[in-house]
């Protein structure tokens, strides 16, 4: 399998990666065959640095440098980096909102769980519907289409703000709830998390321009999207 190519220049080259693949190996994921890094390394006919990193189950933008030093040297300003995500979530999320959560570290990613790290993300709703379905207590559901803006990279910061507003994402197998999860895996063949890293916004530490890497949805995922009306998103 090739990942696709959104962008590469002497200096950076960013794919758009499909969920269930881990950027690298991990103690965490055992069971992995493959892994973003080398199949990028692998395409390219270079080593390559990864500057971020997607949890398995996230789609879209994955950017990696040529060198190390400039990995970290975009690292640096990562917070600066215009970071944009889309979800499917639970319920209706009226209005934007600035959730300003501070979160502890995850003990099974070998972080201190008693030390916690400031995280702000922005949301914004882009639409709304509501299925003729019963998946909790009333007779129809109501879903929101939604925009993520993180400010940090904290482990599972979307998904984890996303559960402290009770908008959990659909398919998320740790923040989310079963009864949704299973509706979108039985009755609409969606097996996935649907959170997409949908574009990276920097400036080019090398060049200075200014660089946007946009990445359309997975197939599963646009055609969720386009059965539910979210003709804007295709």
């Amino acid at each position: 399998m090739a990942l696709t190519i959104l962008y590469q220049d002497a200096h950076i080259v960013a794919v758009n990666k499909p969920s269930g693949l881990l950027v690298h190996k991990s103690w965490v994921a055992k069971d992995a065959k493959e892994f973003a890094l080398q199949m990028v390394r692998d395409q390219v006919g270079e080593f390559v640095y990864p500057i971020h990193r997607l949890d398995r189950p996230t789609s879209g933008v994955l950017l990696f440098a040529f060198s190390g030093e400039l990995a970290g040297i975009i690292q640096q300003s990562w917070e600066q980096t215009e970071k944009t995500y889309w979800a499917l979530v639970r319920g209706w999320l009226k209005e934007s909102i600035l959730v300003d959560h501070a979160l502890k570290g995850m003990k099974d990613y070998g972080q201190d769980q008693d030390k916690s790290q400031e995280a702000q993300t922005e949301f914004k709703p882009l639409a709304q519907i509501e299925i003729d379905a019963t998946i909790d207590r009333y007779p129809k559901s109501r879903f929101s289409w939604i925009e993520a803006a993180p400010k940090q990279g904290r482990t599972h910061q979307i998904r984890r703000h996303l559960k402290h507003l009770s908008h959990p994402i659909i398919g998320d197998a740790r923040y989310g709830k079963g009864n949704y999860n299973r509706y979108f895996s039985d009755q609409l063949n969606c097996h996935r998390l649907l959170l997409h890293a949908r574009s990276l916004a920097f400036t080019h530490p090398v060049t200075e321009e200014r660089i946007e890497i946009i990445a359309p949805l997975e197939s599963h995922m646009e055609a969720l999207f386009s059965d539910f009306g979210f003709s804007q998103a295709l």
